[in-house]
């Protein structure tokens, strides 16, 4: 049986959407305001729902819940996993006051470095991947409310 390629097509097309946001945001100086991240929802989400929607059009009558499921996680973790290298080598080589910078937003009174923002970004992209997955998946479920199963016409004693 043929492995689907749409977790990583779209794993790698996330990944994409999202360093080229980053680095817009970079360019306009906003990249260290929290609140810009919230575009980074909305790029997952739109390609987390992208995925599974293939995914059930590539599987058509054999898809199944747990295998859709598993198409939207393994695409938003592959593109967490880019988005992160990524991340991971701009603050340490292309800007290396990105994270001062970001973190002076904080009150905070613990050493914060590189690996420890790093972490929390792949956490923060594996927890959105599966809450948006999740949710999705309520979306291209089959329905279990069948007429076959629930007749429309009431029992008669």
């Amino acid at each position: 049986m043929k492995k689907s390629t749409i977790p990583v097509k779209y794993g790698v097309l996330m990944a994409i959407g999202l360093i080229i946001y980053f680095l817009i945001l970079s360019l306009l100086g906003v990249h260290t305001n929290p609140i810009y991240s919230l575009g980074n929802g909305l790029i997952v989400a739109f390609g987390l729902y992208r995925a599974i929607r293939d995914y059930k059009q590539e599987k058509g009558t054999s898809f199944e819940f747990q295998k859709g499921f598993m198409a939207g996680l393994f695409a938003g973790f592959n593109a967490t996993l880019i988005f992160v290298i990524f991340f991971a080598i701009y603050v340490t080589n292309i800007e290396i006051g990105f994270l001062p910078e970001m973190l002076a937003n904080w009150s905070s009174h613990y050493h914060v470095g590189v690996g420890i923002v790093v972490f929390v970004s792949a956490i923060m992209g594996f927890a959105t991947t599966f809450v948006l997955t999740l949710s999705f998946m309520q979306l291209f479920k089959e329905s279990w409310n069948s007429k076959k199963r629930y007749p429309s016409h009431p029992i008669k004693a």
